[in-house]
C-alpha cells in the first residue's frame, strides 16, 4: 500500500492535511444532529451516530481507495429526509431510514452494473447544476429560521423576526465566519458555531454539562432501528429517487472536482478510482442507514486537505480517526444550541449556489426547467418537488416544441417517477 511507502515528511503533510479537513467539516457534528433531531430522533444519540458513521465511512475510504476523500451525512440530503419524508410527508423516522437504505442499494446496483455514467450523461447538465442551487436556499432558509431571522406569519406566511438576545448572537457567529471566509482562514464554520456558543454561556442562555467527557456513548436508540418493509411501497419511489439521484449527482460532481485539485485526472479527463469511491459512497449510505442517519455521500470539504498537500488514504484516515475520537465529548457537544449553527447552514447555503452560474438562463428551454427545480425546492420546503417540477416542464417544453429526440429514455422513465410522486402526496 502506498500509504507504508510515504516518507517522514509526506507522513507530516498528509496528517496535517488530515487534521485540516477535519476542522473544515467539524461542523456537522453539530448541524446534523439538529437537522435530523426535527425528525424525533434522539439529538444525543445523533452526536454519537455522526461521529462515528463518518468515522468509519472515512477510514475506510481511505484504506480503500487510497485516497484523502472523505465521507459523511450530507448537508441537504438530511433537510430533505427530516422536512421532506418525515414530517411533510408524515411517515416515521424508522421508515425514513428505510428509503435512505433502498436510495443507498439503487445507487449501488447502478454503479455495479455500469448504468451510472449513461444516466447522467442523459440528463441536462443545467438541471443537475440547478438542484445544488436549489438545496442551498432550501438549507440557508432553514438557517435564518433557525436563527430567528424568519419567523412564521399568518399575513405573509414568512416575515423577519425581533432582534432577540440570541439572534444578535447568532449573528456575531454569521459574521465570525463571513470574516474568516474572506481572509480563508481553515474552520471557519467551526469556530463560528464554538464563538456563538460561548457567547451564550457567557450571557447565560446555554447552561454547562454536568461533565466534559463521557465513555459510556449510546447508539442503541437508532442502530438498526431503519424500516425497509414499511419503505417497500410504491408511493415511496420518488423519494427513494429522489436521495438516488441527489446522492449520485452530488457525489460525481465533488469528485471529479476533487480529482482535479488532487491531480487524479488521467490524459481522457477521466478519474481514477472514480467507480470504487462511488461504491464506497453508496454503501456508506446503507451503513448509515443501518446506524441511523441520512443519507451519507463524498465531502467536498476534503479539498481543504488537498490543498495542504493531502494525496492519499492516510489524510482520509487521520480525519475519520478525529470523528471517532471526538465521540467521547458527546455531553459538551450536546449544549451546542442551534442559533449557533444556523450560521453554518447559512453559508453552506450560500456556497452551494456557485453552480447558479453554470446554468444558461438565456436559453428558456433550459433556463425555465432548470429555475423551477431551485424555486420549487426553496417554496414547497421539499427537493423531490422542485425536482419533479423540473423534468416534467422541461419535457413538456420540448413535447410542445416537437423535439422528441431531445427526450432520453432515461427522462421519459423520471417523469414517470415524477407523475407518481406527484399523484401520491
Amino acid at each position: 500500500m502506498r500509504i507504508l511507502r510515504l516518507k517522514r515528511e509526506q507522513i507530516y503533510t498528509e496528517v496535517i492535511a488530515g487534521v485540516t479537513t477535519f476542522l473544515t467539516m467539524a461542523y456537522i457534528i453539530f448541524v446534523n444532529p439538529q437537522i435530523l433531531s426535527m425528525a424525533g430522533m434522539d439529538k444525543i444519540a445523533l452526536i454519537s451516530v455522526t461521529c462515528f458513521v463518518t468515522g468509519v465511512v472515512t477510514i475506510a475510504t481511505g484504506l480503500l481507495t487510497n485516497t484523502p476523500i472523505t465521507m459523511a451525512p450530507g448537508m441537504g440530503l438530511n433537510a430533505f429526509f427530516a422536512y421532506t419524508l418525515v414530517i411533510n410527508g408524515h411517515i416515521s423516522w424508522q421508515i425514513g431510514l428505510g428509503i435512505v437504505f433502498l436510495s443507498g442499494l439503487f445507487f449501488l446496483l447502478l454503479s455495479c452494473l455500469g448504468l451510472r455514467q449513461k444516466i447522467v450523461k442523459e440528463i441536462p447538465k443545467d438541471l443537475l447544476n440547478a438542484i445544488p442551487v436549489g438545496i442551498g436556499i432550501f438549507i440557508a432558509f432553514i438557517g435564518l429560521q433557525n436563527l430567528g431571522l424568519v419567523v412564521k406569519s399568518p399575513v405573509t406566511m414568512v416575515s423577519g423576526g425581533p432582534l432577540t438576545a440570541t439572534v444578535l448572537i447568532g449573528i456575531v457567529g454569521l459574521l465570525i465566519i463571513i470574516l474568516l471566509e474572506v481572509k480563508k482562514i481553515r474552520g471557519s464554520l467551526l469556530i463560528g458555531i464554538l464563538s456563538s456558543t460561548v457567547l451564550g454561556l457567557i450571557f447565560g442562555y446555554v447552561k454547562m454539562p454536568d461533565r466534559f467527557i463521557s465513555f459510556d456513548f449510546n447508539l442503541s436508540t437508532t442502530f438498526l432501528k431503519l424500516d425497509i418493509i414499511g419503505a417497500l411501497k410504491i408511493s415511496f419511489l420518488g423519494p427513494i429517487f429522489t436521495l438516488m439521484f441527489v446522492d449520485m449527482f452530488d457525489s460525481i460532481g465533488s469528485l471529479i472536482g476533487l480529482g482535479k485539485e488532487a491531480g487524479f485526472i488521467d490524459k481522457n479527463g477521466d478519474m481514477k478510482k472514480l467507480n470504487s469511491l462511488l461504491v464506497i459512497d453508496a454503501g456508506a449510505t446503507m451503513f448509515g442507514a443501518i446506524v441511523g442517519t441520512s443519507t451519507t455521500t463524498t465531502y467536498i470539504e476534503s479539498a481543504a486537505g488537498i490543498e495542504e498537500g493531502g494525496r492519499t488514504g492516510l489524510t482520509a484516515i487521520v480525519t475519520g480517526i478525529l470523528f471517532l475520537f471526538s465521540i467521547i465529548f458527546i455531553p459538551i457537544l450536546s449544549i451546542v444550541p442551534k442559533y449557533a449553527t444556523a450560521p453554518a447552514l447559512i453559508i453552506v447555503g450560500f456556497l452551494m449556489m456557485k453552480n447558479i452560474s453554470k446554468i444558461d438562463f438565456k436559453n428558456f428551454e433550459i433556463g425555465f426547467p432548470s429555475f423551477m427545480i431551485i424555486v420549487m425546492i426553496a417554496l414547497c420546503y421539499s427537493i423531490s418537488t422542485g425536482l419533479a417540477f423540473g423534468f416534467l416542464s422541461y419535457t413538456l417544453i420540448k413535447v410542445l416544441r416537437g423535439k422528441f429526440k431531445e427526450i432520453s429514455t432515461t427522462l421519459w422513465v423520471i417523469n414517470l417517477l415524477s407523475l407518481i410522486y406527484f399523484v401520491t402526496l
